[in-house]
């Protein structure tokens, strides 16, 4: 059996492999949107959604974005706000803020002219060293190897690597076996290649070995039984789980209340009802009251239990347990410039959590049955259990509440 993993094989890859490779790729490419042309705001807006979202996710959103900001300049030049509900369903929204802070410092320090070079591009907010790699080799062509999850799997299966693929020594090592075999080949071609290899072929998970057309340099195919063990992952720590709370203020003319988060950290610049966590020993509707109080300054008497929302984010789990509750006058509500009172149907025009969509969904269902000659009885709604998109990060609702 070769069912163990072999030291790692000093010997360099075979020099025919980039030139199969590149082969294979000229005839399999998918027609991606953007790779209809080389410019580098195209690619550099797809390169950031698909940092951490797979390609089926990740077109719409980008078709999305493009259609609402076709150019550099009018991302530059549009608000943050906008530029978010634009963003919103794709997660990670400091992603978002980072495109916008980008496009704007290219718009004022270099008038408007796409950097060309590593250097140039890391100089940029939020632009880290995958994204100006990929950028500088799929625009430009530039002589670089950028590294995401399918280019790393596959680094690691072809050089039959055995280390931990997060860690910086083990990527530079994949790096520069990539360079090598590499050779004079475009670094956007080549980088493309890579990518759509591990994307349609080479996947996590029983791979297409017999469709490879690098299988007979790739280490791991000859030597393992299952090359899917390959790359090497320490354990995931098991996902903790929030409980929170979260309440739906309501002024007499039926507007909720909306709080803006602030614009650093987790899902930065989005709007939310009030909230937060619930503390060791409390009891849910203490917990309702005490945020509200804590974060508005209003004090209620019934609470409305609405029910249960269930999210999943990258690295935790929240379960919010909602609430709705009125006050005699929007006016109680001291003004600010983060908060604001809406109509329900205007919170669809504010860029929003998901957590947030499915309770303002709830609270919407709730409304619909407790309507005249309905059988519905408050206090008996069904907990929601819809999951989430694992991809957007987030926190039990509240900005004075971070887990």
């Amino acid at each position: 059996m070769r069912s163990t993993v072999r030291p790692r094989d000093p010997r360099p890859l075979p020099g025919t492999l980039a030139p199969a490779l590149l082969e294979w790729f000229a005839a399999h490419r998918r027609p991606l949107p953007w790779r209809r042309d080389r410019d580098p705001y195209h690619v550099w807006v797809a390169e950031v959604l698909l940092q951490q979202t797979r390609v089926v996710q990740a077109l719409p959103y980008y078709e999305g974005f493009l259609r609402a900001f076709p150019d550099l300049p009018t991302l530059a030049r549009s608000p943050l706000g906008r530029v978010l509900r634009a963003w919103q369903g794709a997660g990670y929204y400091a992603r978002a803020r980072h495109l916008h802070a980008a496009a704007r410092t290219i718009l004022r320090e270099h008038g408007g002219r796409f950097p060309t070079t590593v250097a140039e591009l890391e100089a940029l907010p939020g632009v880290g060293p995958y994204i100006a790699r990929a950028v500088a080799a799929l625009a430009f062509d530039a002589p670089v190897v950028a590294l995401e999850a399918n280019g790393l799997r596959v680094a690691a299966r072809w050089t039959g690597e055995r280390g931990d693929v997060r860690t910086h020594a083990v990527r530079q090592r994949l790096e520069t076996a990539l360079n090598d075999v590499r050779g004079a080949a475009p670094g956007g071609s080549f980088n493309e290649a890579v990518m759509e290899l591990g994307e349609t072929v080479c996947a996590p998970q029983h791979p297409r070995c017999e469709r490879c057309p690098v299988a007979f340099g790739c280490r791991a195919h000859r030597e393992l039984d299952d090359p899917s063990i390959l790359p090497r992952r320490a354990p995931r720590r098991r996902r903790p789980r929030i409980r929170g709370v979260v309440v739906i203020l309501t002024d007499p003319d039926g507007r909720w209340l909306v709080q803006r988060r602030p614009p650093r950290g987790l899902l930065g610049g989005l709007w939310e009802f009030p909230g937060g966590k619930i503390e060791p020993g409390e009891r849910r509707e203490e917990a309702a009251r005490r945020e509200l109080r804590e974060e508005t300054g209003v004090s209620v008497g019934r609470l409305e239990p609405l029910g249960v929302v269930r999210h999943a984010y990258s690295h935790f789990s929240v379960e919010l347990h909602a609430f709705r509750a009125e006050v005699a006058a929007s006016t109680v509500v001291v003004r600010a410039p983060d908060r604001r009172w809406v109509r329900p149907a205007g919170l669809t025009r504010l860029p929003v959590p998901k957590a947030t969509e499915k309770i303002a969904r709830l609270a919407r269902t709730r409304k619909d049955r407790a309507s005249p000659g309905s059988r519905f009885h408050p206090g008996r709604t069904a907990a929601s259990r819809t999951r989430g998109d694992r991809s957007v990060p987030g926190r039990a609702h509240g900005p004075g509440s971070r887990p």
